[in-house]
């Protein structure tokens, strides 16, 4: 059974900073988690969901031009876990966050996603 766990999430002001997690387990990630692309997405209310930062399997980075140069996407394969370091926060940052997992498509076809952790900035 595959599971991703986002956590981190909570309540900042603005320009503060939070780390995201995500912990991938079961038997899918167990030998194939470094060679899974990690992506973070966001959701704010009434909006559609977005993609915020993806980590491919060499650690090559990809942003949303909306958080470069404040957001920072990271793995750690030891541990089966992607990080999203958020730096100088802003409100139009609110949101529920989602973690996805792509496995190379000769092991599955299928996409994973997390529950989504919610963050919050206030002004």
């Amino acid at each position: 059974q595959v599971q991703l766990v986002e956590s981190g999430g909570g309540l900042v002001q603005a320009g503060g900073s939070l780390r995201l997690s995500c912990a991938c387990s079961g038997s899918t990630f167990r030998s194939i988690f470094s060679i899974t692309v990690m992506r973070w997405y966001r959701q704010a209310p009434g909006k559609q969901r977005e993609l915020v930062a993806a980590i491919g399997s060499g650690g090559s980075t990809d942003y949303a031009d909306s958080v470069k140069g404040r957001f920072t996407i990271s793995r750690d394969n030891a541990k089966n876990t992607v990080y999203l370091q958020m730096n100088s926060l802003k409100p139009e940052n609110t949101a529920v966050y989602y973690c996805n997992a792509v496995p190379p498509r000769l092991v599955t076809t299928s996409d994973y996603w997390g529950q989504g952790t919610q963050v919050t900035v206030s002004s």
